[in-house]
Order: C-alpha cells, then sequence, then structure tokens
C-alpha cells in the first residue's frame, strides 16, 4: 500500500478546494497563520517574565525559618 503518491494528493487538494472554496481555505490559513503567532508570543512572554527569588529568613537561637514572599494574586 504505502504512501501517497503527489498525484494522490493534487486530487485530494483539488477536491477540497472545489468542496470549501479557495476564500473559506484562505480564511482557515489566515486564522491558523494568526494563531500561530499568537502562540508564539505568548511563549515569549511567558520567558521574558522571570521568577523572583524567594527571601529567606533566619532567626537565631539556633532555629531557621525559611519564608517564601509571593506576590498577591488577583483571584
Amino acid at each position: 500500500m504505502g504512501s501517497f503518491s503527489i498525484w494522490h494528493w493534487l486530487i485530494v487538494l483539488v477536491i477540497v478546494a472545489l468542496i470549501f472554496g479557495t476564500k473559506k481555505l484562505r480564511n482557515v490559513g489566515e486564522d491558523l497563520g494568526g494563531a500561530v503567532k499568537g502562540f508564539k508570543k505568548g511563549m515569549k512572554d511567558a520567558e521574558d517574565e522571570a521568577p523572583k527569588p524567594a527571601v529567606t529568613q533566619q532567626v537565631s537561637d539556633d532555629q531557621t525559618v525559611d519564608v517564601q514572599a509571593r506576590e498577591k494574586s488577583d483571584t
């Protein structure tokens, strides 16, 4: 059976273009491209936000208390 040849893919492309129309396919392509760009931007923004280091507070008398400072969430 194997993989499809280039002729199989061309016939499938023609059938899809006839069913959906080229304008609708173009709109789907633009929407998909916008979604990919938005995803990449979101990933870049997430990488730019560096996590803040934890603050450690030490107490005398041989006791150590670890405290992690966190920002208050808005939820």
